[in-house]
C-alpha cells in the first residue's frame, strides 16, 4: 500500500518537474566531486557562478587545484559562502586524489559500489551525500543522495521516521522505489522541497502532492 502511494506521488512529481536533460548526460566525477562541495549551503545560482569563476582561473583537475594557492580558490568562490573552509577542502581534495588515486576517480566505474562509496568517504570533506552524488550521476549507481530537501520532504510525506539520520531517510527511499527510479526521486523530491515543501511556511495548499501527504495541514 505505502509503495503505491509512494508511485503515485512519484508519477505526480515528474509530471511537475520534468527530468532536466544535463541530468543524464555523462558528467566527470572530479568536476562533480568539486560542484558538489561548492553547493553545500549554497543555492544553484551562486554555485554555478562560483565554479565559472574558478573555471576560468583553473582548470579544473586535481592537480592545478592542489598547486593552487588556497587563497586564489577562495577568491574564486566568495559568492558561494563559507568559502574559505570550502576552498581548504578542494585543495586538500584535490591533492589526496592526485596523490593517492594518480588524479583519477575512474574507480567508482569498476570498483563494486559500496567499496567505492567507503573509498570517496575516506577522503576527508567527503560525506555521504557527496560520494552518493557522484556515484549516482557520474557513474548510474542506485542510490539516492539525500540533501536537506530530501530529507525534510521523505519525513513530511511519511516516507521516513522523524528520528530517521541520513542512512534512515536513504534505506526508506530506497525500499519503496525500483533503483531505476532513483535519479527522478532525488531530483524531484529536492524540486518540491525547493518549490512548495519549504522548511518554514510550506505552500500546502498549491502542493501537486497534497492530497497524498500526511503532513498537508502544515502552513494551511
Amino acid at each position: 500500500m505505502e509503495k503505491e502511494r509512494a508511485k503515485e506521488i512519484l508519477c505526480v512529481l515528474k509530471k511537475r518537474f520534468p527530468t532536466p536533460a544535463w541530468s543524464r548526460s555523462k558528467r566527470d566525477p572530479f568536476q562533480s566531486l568539486i560542484v558538489t562541495i561548492i553547493s553545500q549551503n549554497t543555492n544553484d545560482r551562486n554555485t554555478g557562478r562560483a565554479f565559472e569563476n574558478l573555471s576560468r582561473r583553473f582548470s579544473i583537475t586535481p592537480k592545478a587545484l592542489a598547486e593552487a594557492d588556497v587563497k586564489d580558490i577562495e577568491a574564486s568562490l566568495r559568492v558561494a559562502g563559507l568559502y574559505r573552509n570550502k576552498s581548504k577542502v578542494i585543495k586538500e581534495v584535490s591533492r589526496i586524489v592526485l596523490e593517492r588515486f594518480g588524479g583519477s576517480l575512474d574507480f567508482i566505474y569498476s570498483s563494486p559500489q559500496e567499496e567505492a562509496r567507503r573509498i570517496l568517504m575516506a577522503i576527508p570533506g567527503i560525506g555521504p551525500k557527496t560520494a552518493d552524488v557522484v556515484l549516482l550521476f557520474c557513474a548510474g549507481r542506485p542510490t539516492v543522495p539525500v540533501d536537506t530537501h530530501v530529507n525534510r520532504v521523505s519525513k513530511r510525506l511519511g516516507f521516513a521516521s522523524l528520528a530517521s539520520g541520513y542512512d534512515g531517510v536513504q534505506e526508506s527511499l530506497q525500499s519503496l522505489y525500483p533503483s531505476e527510479d532513483f535519479l527522478s526521486v532525488h531530483l524531484t523530491l529536492i524540486m518540491l522541497g525547493r518549490e512548495y515543501c519549504k522548511a518554514r511556511k510550506p505552500l500546502c495548499k498549491a502542493c501537486p502532492v497534497n492530497q497524498l501527504c500526511p503532513s498537508r495541514q502544515v502552513g494551511d
